[in-house]
């Protein structure tokens, strides 16, 4: 019969040292100064004044007529049978219909979200027509392109300060 082996015993653990006590924390920085830049740019916030309940400025007006008339106008055209590169659209139409109409109505009720929304598609449009302005053939397309994009930056630089108020909280 053979004898058990013996297991070799293990030496204990060498006790863990406690971790080191933390570093104390630095004194608290001073603040730094705003920049003339951002001082600025508090006194423009605290000027704004909150919309008022059912308000809407010019811009605003503004905005939601051409969005409105985005959505009929192109409801017309495409029920009146227009069509584009010789045949009829698509119901694409009626989609960016339906978003233009969303969007007036959103407008009308001094949503941020619409709002914002409206100037992307005004910034969409100001890029098109750049370029709608590269391929411009005659005196007639240069004046119908300078002329979008001026009406639309005019009404992008608007809307800036509309969504600021509408942004603005209200005091209690």
């Amino acid at each position: 019969m053979s004898t058990p082996r013996r297991r070799k015993s293990r030496p204990a653990p060498a006790p863990v040292a406690p971790p080191p006590a933390p570093a104390p924390a630095p004194a608290p920085a001073t603040e730094r100064e705003p920049s003339r830049s951002e001082l600025r740019d508090a006194a423009a916030r605290a000027a704004l004044e909150p919309l008022a309940v059912g308000e809407r400025p010019a811009a605003l007006l503004s905005a939601i007529v051409v969005s409105a008339l985005l959505a009929l106008g192109n409801l017309i055209a495409y029920a009146a049978g227009a069509k584009i590169a010789g045949r009829h659209p698509g119901p694409e139409v009626l989609a960016f219909s339906a978003f233009t109409g969303m969007l007036a109505v959103g407008m009308w009720l001094a949503r941020y979200w619409a709002v914002l929304t409206f100037q992307a598609l005004l910034t969409l449009i100001i890029l098109a027509f750049t370029l709608f302005l590269i391929e411009a053939s005659n005196l007639e397309a240069l004046v119908l392109c300078v002329a979008v994009i001026g009406a639309a930056g005019w009404l992008f630089y608007k809307l800036v300060r509309v969504m600021g108020r509408l942004a603005a909280v209200r005091a209690p």
